[in-house]
């Protein structure tokens, strides 16, 4: 092999390498969907910012629209464990018809009458680490832990004092050279939540499940699956439903209590990454839906905690 041959197969090969580390570090953590996310975690000392604004548009009477912003911040501190923190806003617009769609129609004031807010809800913080790596094991797996702290009630922006604790398992599995992504994200919220006369103690589940591909560089399109249920007896004055079984996740009696509603959405997805920053927007429409006879439910939908659709775009900048 000759001198030049050489040096040019070892440029190629240095430009091949740097090429792949800049593409890990612009995907690593990357959002493919609105709510499933992959199991990557941050490289070590690198940053990340990003703005999410998912849209809930649409119940059975009336309007409705609810944005949940979420602006953000992440930190490698290696490059297994990530850690964030977010903020949480509110905007809420809607003005329903039905008497018995609550809590909206109480805080709104009754027939006629209009609810139109922005407002700071509370904050999020929360970790990430990475266990297995789809890249060189059989499955990618990474385990998530948050808290969440809430002064307004995301469903009509009313007061509330809420604390929550949450657990997520990430599955990730990569074909085609990892073209081709399948993700699955089962979460467990655990809810405390206290408005005038009435105290929840509530096990949220909210299962994730993701397909996306690269259909050319730079750009992937795919679908998403969310399940999204509760299950609790809410304590008002001071007295449970003797109808329902209550939820509680105290260490000394952990109970899984009636299942209030549910609902199941589905949608595509797109999105771009650049080198150092990324796009992505999805729509989810429920597919299905239900709940207890203490539900807003019809036509097999749920009305009270779920909406016709769901529309997701989000942000990302890495520094």
């Amino acid at each position: 092999m000759s001198l030049r041959t050489s040096i040019g197969t070892g440029l190629l090969t240095g430009v091949v390498a740097v090429t792949g580390l800049i593409s890990q570090l612009a995907s690593a953590e990357e959002n493919l969907w609105v709510y499933a996310k992959g199991v990557d975690t941050r490289p070590e000392g690198s940053f990340e910012a990003k703005l999410s604004d998912t849209i809930h548009v649409g119940k059975n009477s009336g309007s409705y629209t609810f944005h949940d912003i979420r602006p953000e911040i992440e930190y490698g501190v290696t490059d297994s464990l990530t850690v964030g923190i977010e903020a949480i806003i509110f905007d809420h617009n809607y003005s329903v018809d039905d008497a018995d769609l609550n809590p909206m129609f109480d805080t709104q004031g009754g027939a006629g009458q209009t609810y139109n807010k922005t407002q700071y809800a509370g904050y999020e913080i929360s970790m990430k680490y990475n266990v297995l790596s789809p890249y060189k094991d059989p499955i990618g797996l990474s385990l998530g832990l948050g808290y969440e702290n809430r002064d307004h009630y995301r469903l009509d922006g009313a007061d509330i004092d809420q604390d929550s604790f949450v657990g997520t398992v990430f599955l990730q599995k990569d074909y085609l050279d990892d073209t081709l992504i399948f993700v699955l994200n089962t979460k467990f919220e655990f809810e405390r939540r206290k408005s005038p006369g009435v105290l929840e103690e509530e096990i949220a589940v909210d299962i994730a499940a993701g397909v996306s591909y690269r259909i050319a560089p730079q750009w992937f399109v795919g679908m998403e699956f969310r399940h999204q249920s509760d299950y609790l007896n809410p304590q008002e004055d001071g007295e449970f439903d003797p109808t329902l079984d209550r939820s509680s996740f105290d260490l000394t009696d952990f109970r899984l209590g009636s299942q209030h509603q549910r609902g199941n959405y589905m949608g595509p997805t797109v999105h771009y990454a650049d080198k150092t920053w990324w796009a992505t927007a999805g729509i989810l429409w429920q597919v299905a839906g239900g709940g207890s006879p203490h539900s807003f439910s019809t036509d097999d939908r749920n009305w009270d905690e779920h909406e016709k659709r769901q529309i997701g775009l989000s942000f990302g900048y890495e520094f």
